[in-house]
């Protein structure tokens, strides 16, 4: 069977009444944490990211990174990292050694110092060779901390989720002893290692990636040394190479204390950080990444089978409107003809149902997947159906309930039959 050419989609906004006994929501008041993450973000413009031209920088700044260079070969004759030397004139040098000087706020020596220093623990560590290694935490991948697609500008996106360590026993097999926080160190470095691999270090590239931090159920105080370890060995050994940090499933009190320290970060610092509450989260997501890049535990279309095949199918995005149903009519289905969809509401709570109308008069519409409500942290759905007529599947998502708008996306597939 071959997929069928893109065929048009009707997406068509019901405007159902309310029924006039369906309970009215109240009036959305703010609470006092939410007021607190809104003016924290009302105070945190954009992050802009370096173009790393050279021809950009200010003219104190082209003296600076001059004078690193200069300085930095009468203490190592041939000094190279990623595999690039930084000495041979190579503009991508340009772009490493920026990072270090933009870390530093271009002060040559600090710079130098910080240079020299990632230097020697790169050796010591022995990074370039991490990634052919085998650190024996096959139950982590795709759990913990992984690279999976990149943002709507095409940053590389780690995520990063440490809930599964309020589990004891877990926690005990990973971090149970001094040896085995080592060898999760070393892990960790390496999944970041995979990421960079996929940067440009090229002016006007691609020269830093995200990062996606779930802070749900998160053992704040057991994971206390290895959080601080794992800052400490990135911000000394990888400057500048977080384009932006988004938080999500944010408790409470991280906006409290979010609040308390904000005025001692620098504003460069402040404009890469994205806090998203619990509820949020697809919404928030949406702003950065497609949502076939958004993996489905967080509202997107992204399942880690999925990359196997290529190069994920693009998503049509939606939003649907407080007291709104909509309805997504695929038509120009032939007989025998098999359609698989995948359909995501962020945070849904709400009414889902898809149903096949065959175009012949005198057929009965068909129930493919009756009405049923979908809970707050329920997967996209995915689903096929083969026609034995002509027609058209209809899709349906009903908001009629609530206020509140929602960020949808959907996408599909048809296979006409092969038979004669």
């Amino acid at each position: 069977m071959e997929d069928s050419s893109p065929i048009p989609i009707q997406q068509t906004p019901t405007h159902d009444p309310i029924p006039e006994q369906s309970p009215k929501p109240s009036p959305y008041k703010k609470s006092f944490v939410t007021t607190i993450m809104e003016a924290a973000t009302l105070r945190t413009p954009s992050f802009r990211e370096d173009t790393y031209f050279v021809s950009h920088l200010k003219s104190s700044e082209r003296k600076a990174l001059q004078e690193l260079k200069d300085r930095l070969k009468t203490h190592q004759s041939d000094p190279s990292m990623w595999g690039i030397p930084l000495l041979g004139g190579d503009d991508r040098a340009d772009v490493i050694l920026l990072k270090f000087l933009r870390a530093r706020d271009f002060k040559v020596s600090d710079s130098l110092h910080m240079l020299l220093t990632c230097l020697s623990w790169r050796k010591d560590f022995a990074s370039d060779d991490i990634l052919g290694e085998d650190l024996g935490f096959k139950e982590l991948e795709g759990v913990v901390a992984y690279m999976q697609g990149c943002d709507r500008e095409g940053h590389p996106i780690c995520y990063n989720a440490y809930g599964v360590f309020k589990d004891k026993d877990m926690y005990e097999r990973v971090f149970g002893d001094e040896n085995k926080l080592k060898r999760f160190l070393r892990w960790r470095v390496q999944v970041l290692e995979r990421g960079i691999k996929m940067l440009h270090f090229k002016p006007g590239g691609i020269n830093s990636i995200i990062q996606v931090t779930d802070l749900k159920d998160m053992p704040k105080r057991e994971l206390r040394v290895a959080s601080n370890q794992i800052l400490s060995l990135f911000q000394d050994n990888y400057p500048e190479m977080v384009a932006r940090k988004i938080f999500i499933n944010v408790p409470w009190y991280f906006s409290v204390l979010y609040s308390m320290f904000s005025p001692f970060l620098t504003q460069r610092t402040k404009s890469k950080f994205v806090i998203c509450k619990e509820g949020n989260v697809a919404e928030t997501l949406y702003k950065f990444i497609r949502p076939e890049d958004v993996p489905v535990q967080y509202g997107g279309l992204s399942r880690p089978n999925d990359l196997q095949n290529g190069p994920p199918k693009p998503a049509s995005e939606f939003t649907v409107k407080g007291g709104e149903k909509v309805n997504i009519q695929i038509e120009g289905i032939e007989a025998g003809a098999t359609i698989a969809w995948d359909i995501v509401v962020g945070g849904w709570e709400l009414d889902y149902s898809a149903e096949f109308v065959p175009v012949a008069e005198g057929s009965y519409t068909i129930a493919v997947e009756k009405p049923r409500r979908m809970a707050a942290g329920q997967e996209a759905v995915h689903n096929h159906y083969t026609a034995r007529e002509a027609g058209k599947m209809v899709l349906s998502v009903d908001n009629s309930a609530s206020r509140k708008r929602k960020v949808a996306a959907y996408r599909y597939v048809v296979r006409k039959s092969t038979a004669i």
